[in-house]
């Protein structure tokens, strides 16, 4: 790899915006709305736009969440399956930047690693690093990184909360006995061929959720090896309602209106399992038991010991999970790995697992800001000391902000909602020539709360270099999209806010 210094001159921005995923498109969608004028660029590492949906290829990828909320307010989704394919929904991002003239704002092979706010000017100067490859005549091909400067007046990182080049990966004992493939989700081999292969899927979350039964019709056999249980929730590919309401009706009212909807069903199951968990505790069980061959030891494997929603629901289409156990297709294992072997893995028990690939589906590795270090007048801005305004910029910090999606609803509705709150402070410090809008505390002493109140593994593990949250506006980070999208329509932008003209 050949590194080559800066010789690129660049216009100053209005607006840098890293990431071409969801939350990016939305935010150039929503800024150009409001500010026609405007000048931005739109960064991102991969070659191509889609962020997660072109990062995961494993079988089944899919979205968690129903797609007419996932997809955008102001492009729905038109197709009849309430979910949509990991590949569909890149397409999607691929149209709506086509259609809306966004693609061509888009600098893809760019890795921001810092950015430095200069109060003197009011600037942000962000740093990144380009990588191109040459084929030579000799068919040897090179790699050559340029480091490159964009400045920009405000900057809008739309990187996510995870790391794209790692992924969270315990330390398995005897892992170099194990002669197979052991391969992690998020780095799914295109070539890997699990046709008449014995599986172990490791982990029990959304992810292996979704591997088993994808994998199971053309695997020997699929195990899926957690620790501890999840609750599943099984949903329609297609629902009835839906389809016969926009038979009726145009898709130009019927597709709001189903939005609406499935937000607020989405949003009342997660509240009545917080308000009730027994209750939803006994319902999931029920739907296990049914869902499942009789007598199947349904407390071992599909009861938790915590509560509905202390941890992510997983979504099951049709009941496809349950329904590649009752086949016989695949099982679960509840139990402890001892160590890796020849054969496959021990378990604490001392039962043995044969394999010929095992996939780690561990989780995620959790980052700040796409691990781009930020720092004021080169003073570096360590996110877990600072709170997050209104869940999207950081006390103390100008001209930034951040997106990110719910928890326990669709990423987008989120994501939006804060487009459109970026979009109006930045229209508003246009037009009353202000050059400089920093979020305050007011020397106020907060009582902390955690950002995501989930005790999902991979939230813990990050829990300290993530921002904070409190228990008063407007430093509360709220998991209601209902309450939000009210809140977003009557909130006052100058409120905790320093403004410098």
């Amino acid at each position: 790899m050949v590194t080559r210094p800066d010789n690129t001159e660049r216009e100053i921005l209005d607006v840098l915006i890293v990431g071409a995923g969801i939350s990016g498109i939305d935010a150039a969608y929503r800024i150009r709305e409001k500010n026609p004028d405007i000048t931005y660029r739109i960064v991102d590492k991969r070659d191509r736009i889609g962020g997660t949906w072109d990062l995961f290829r494993y079988p089944g990828v899919r979205s968690d969440s129903d797609i007419l909320t996932l997809s955008f307010p102001f492009r729905p989704w038109t197709g009849e399956r309430m979910m949509a394919e990991g590949g569909e929904i890149r397409d999607y991002l691929t149209e709506t930047a086509a259609e809306t003239g966004i693609d061509k704002h888009i600098d893809f092979g760019v890795t921001v690693t810092a950015a430095d706010f200069d109060t003197a000017t009011d600037m942000w100067t962000v740093t990144t690093e380009e990588t191109s490859t040459t084929t030579e005549e000799s068919s040897a091909t090179t790699q050559e990184t340029s480091t490159t400067t964009y400045r920009a007046r405000f900057l809008y990182l739309c990187t996510g909360y995870y790391r794209y080049d790692t992924a969270y990966r315990p330390e398995f004992v005897g892992a170099q006995d194990f002669p197979g493939t052991v391969v992690h989700p998020q780095f799914w081999p295109a070539d890997l061929d699990h046709r008449g292969k014995r599986v172990v899927v490791i982990g029990s979350g959304a992810t292996a959720i979704t591997l088993v039964p994808a994998l199971a019709p053309d695997a020997e056999h699929v195990t899926m090896l957690q620790r501890s249980p999840s609750y599943l929730l099984p949903t329609a590919w297609r629902e009835p309602t839906s389809l016969a309401l926009r038979r009726i009706l145009p898709d130009r009212w019927t597709l709001p209106i189903l939005r609406w909807r499935n937000t607020i069903v989405t949003t009342g199951i997660y509240l009545a399992c917080r308000r009730f968990p027994n209750a939803a505790r006994k319902v999931l069980r029920r739907i296990a038991v049914r869902s499942l061959p009789a007598g199947y030891d349904v407390d071992t494997h599909f009861n938790p010991r915590y509560r509905p929603w202390d941890e992510r629901l997983c979504i099951t289409p049709d009941g496809d999970f349950y329904a590649a156990i009752s086949r016989g297709d695949a099982d679960v294992v509840t139990d402890q790995i001892e160590r890796f072997t020849p054969t496959g893995i021990r378990l604490a028990s001392g039962r043995d697992i044969d394999a010929d690939i095992i996939v780690t589906a561990t989780g995620l590795d959790l980052v700040a800001f796409g691990g781009t270090r930020l720092s004021i007048d080169s003073v570096e801005v360590k996110p877990h000391d600072r709170f997050a305004y209104r869940g999207y910029m950081l006390d103390g910090v100008p001209n930034f902000a951040w997106s990110v999606g719910y928890t326990n609803a669709s990423w987008t509705l989120r994501v939006d909602i804060t487009s459109r709150a970026v979009a109006d402070l930045i229209a508003y410090m246009r037009a009353k020539g202000f050059r400089r809008a920093t979020p305050t505390t007011g020397n106020e002493v907060l009582p902390e709360r955690l950002l995501w109140n989930l005790e999902s593994g991979y939230i813990k593990r990050a829990a300290q270099t993530l921002p904070k949250a409190s228990d008063r506006a407007p430093w509360v980070v709220r998991h209601n999209p209902i309450l939000d999208a009210i809140d977003s329509r009557r909130h006052d932008v100058t409120e905790s806010m320093d403004f410098t003209s």
